[in-house]
């Protein structure tokens, strides 16, 4: 069997960009509605993200199509159970087929709905207020028995983590439990990676933290009379008599001063 080895950090990007794919869709449908009662798609929202990543899983995997983020990765499921181990058909070692439909379908089954129970299960019992003390000993027991299975799950995950770093195979326990296997999709294809956004991103912040650090710096006064020649208000600028009162701009006989602006005014 010939090893390969497939990126973690392109299987963790390719996770991410899906997750950033699925906000978008929600951003966009949640702007259509924007006009609608407020408040009314926060009472939907868990069928919201269901229903988004029904339609990614639909679209993609469903049909033997990689997923956003795995298509920008060059990635695709691979069933591990039918994957060739030697023969003429090896070349690469990224030969092996699809996912069966039994697979698509628990695919969709776990994650879509799986999301989908746990979000609501855990604002149901929100609701109901299952943790207080004085609620009944069974809703007690049902928000420990949650609470408990929420805590396996994630040890569970965590040890499925630490192998998904060690192997590079399975980064979810579904895909291990399915045996669905990311892999290249092409193996003569580079990983595209573009720093224009992260360089740009980073001398702004550089930028922006120089000003937070300059102007408590410099005096606000002086900066307003080295820009006032430059300004397009020529009034403030006008040659004029600074003895002038403002108002009738005329000499006053008894003048006054203002504080703390020091500007000279008469009061008849």
């Amino acid at each position: 069997m010939i090893p390969i080895t497939i990126s973690r950090v392109n299987q963790f990007d390719a996770a991410r960009l899906d997750v950033e794919m699925s906000a978008m869709l929600k951003e966009q449908l949640v702007k259509v509605f924007s006009l609608m009662k407020p408040g009314l798609l926060f009472q939907y929202e868990p069928e919201l993200d269901a229903f988004l990543e029904f339609l990614i899983w639909r679209f993609s995997i469903w049909v033997d199509k990689p997923t956003p983020g795995n298509a920008l990765m060059n990635l695709r499921y691979r069933d591990e159970r039918a994957a060739p181990i030697a023969g003429k058909e090896v070349r690469t070692g990224l030969e092996g087929p699809g996912l069966s439909v039994s697979q698509k379908i628990l695919y969709c089954i776990s994650t879509v709905g799986g999301q989908y129970l746990l979000s609501r299960l855990q604002s149901f019992s929100a609701f109901r207020r299952w943790g207080d003390s004085e609620q009944r000993p069974l809703a007690r027991r049902a928000w420990g028995l949650v609470q408990h299975a929420e805590g396996l799950y994630r040890a569970v995950s965590f040890f499925n983590l630490l192998s998904f770093l060690y192997g590079g195979r399975y980064k979810t326990i579904v895909e291990r439990i399915l045996k669905a296997r990311l892999v290249y999709g092409s193996p003569n294809m580079n990983r595209a990676v573009s720093f224009e956004y992260m360089n740009r991103q980073l001398v702004w912040n550089e930028f922006s933290e120089m000003l937070l650090l300059l102007l408590p710096l410099l005096n606000s006064s002086s900066v307003k009379k080295f820009l006032l020649p430059f300004s397009k208000d020529k009034s403030a600028i006008s040659s004029g008599d600074e003895t002038n009162c403002p108002i009738c701009v005329s000499s006053p006989s008894i003048p006054f001063v203002a504080l703390p602006c020091q500007h000279r005014y008469s009061p008849f």
